[in-house]
């Protein structure tokens, strides 16, 4: 079992468990640094889903950091049971974890009812596609989704998908992207 650590906001250097899953890659902490350097340091108020949790690390962060309400989709019964020990552990009252398919738990939402949306779906089960245009009926205008893929996707791919590229980066293998409705 392996672990993550919460970066700023309220549990600053708290450690989440992360049970060694294959496929499961936990965004690391310079991406994440990055991201929320992006987004900016204060979620006060936001509405967020992280639609493939795995290890809950973005979702966790974003409630550190004062986001309203969290919710955690995951499929695997382990990681679910990992994510309530989490968010029971912080005393987590804006997180909600959830056991079920991300894709569905997005198409369940109402319209533009999301601030942010964290895609990190597996690599090999290639939902990227049907995760952006999920996605992009779920966040609100002037939201953004986060985007985790094994390639860079590029401006003609996202546009086709109704979406603008903010920023993106490379880290090691995994390409890391910051997206808005277009």
């Amino acid at each position: 079992m392996g672990e993550v650590r919460i970066i700023s906001g309220q549990w600053r250097r708290s450690k989440l468990a992360v049970p060694d899953l294959p496929g499961l890659r936990p965004t690391p902490d310079r991406v994440r640094e990055t991201l929320f350097n992006w987004l900016g340091q204060d979620l006060t108020g936001w509405q967020v889903l992280d639609a493939f949790s795995g290890s809950g690390a973005l979702g966790f962060e974003a409630a550190s950091r004062g986001a309203t309400q969290v919710l955690l989709i995951e499929q695997d019964p382990g990681l679910v049971r990992a994510l309530q020990a989490s968010a029971q552990r912080l005393q987590a009252n804006a997180v909600t974890v959830r056991r079920g398919d991300g894709l569905a738990a997005m198409r369940a939402q109402a319209p533009a009812s999301m601030d942010l949306i964290f895609l990190d779906p597996p690599f090999a089960a290639d939902l990227f596609s049907a995760a952006l245009s999920a996605a992009r009926s779920t966040v609100r205008a002037g939201g953004w989704v986060y985007l985790e893929a094994h390639k860079a996707w590029g401006q003609a791919e996202v546009d086709a998908l109704g979406f603008s590229i903010y920023r993106q980066l490379r880290a090691g293998q995994v390409w890391a992207h910051l997206l808005q409705p277009a």
